[in-house]
């Protein structure tokens, strides 16, 4: 494997402990948000393969309600992103799915408030990177 960046093997600055499970979901969802335009009221995330099995263990659940607040991966309020994210009013539900996809980090986020819903399907990639595979507005 041809590496770009050393960040790609150690990954970012981050409040860890998973540069693919916390750091990469983190960023998933901060795109998903900045697409959508404001923090949602609502948010529905699916989580599949490895995402599903250890999301409460890795911080999934906490980085990716992190990134629908806005934070920043190294933003030390993660830990109590879904406290922070019931405070101020939002909706957030997580499902585990067993349905087959590419890859094992891969969460469908969708976000809704009265003025409209984004669906966003993301994988991370590793490194903190990540790729989305699909959305729809």
């Amino acid at each position: 494997m041809v590496y770009k960046s050393v960040f790609e093997i150690i990954g970012p600055v981050m409040v860890g402990p998973s540069s693919s499970h916390t750091a990469g979901a983190l960023e998933i969802a901060l795109a998903a948000r900045n697409k959508f335009g404001r923090q949602p009221d609502r948010a529905v995330i699916t989580l599949y393969r490895s995402f599903a099995k250890t999301y409460k263990g890795h911080g999934t659940d906490v980085a990716l309600v992190g990134g629908l607040l806005g934070f920043e991966a190294d933003d030390l309020r993660i830990p109590d992103a879904l406290r922070l994210a019931s405070e101020t009013g939002m909706d957030v539900r997580f499902v585990v799915s067993d349905e087959v996809v590419n890859h094992p980090n891969t969460v469908r986020l969708f976000l809704s408030d009265e003025r409209g819903k984004l669906e966003v399907v993301g994988e991370s990639i590793g490194g903190g990177s990540f790729k989305v595979g699909e959305e729809d507005v």
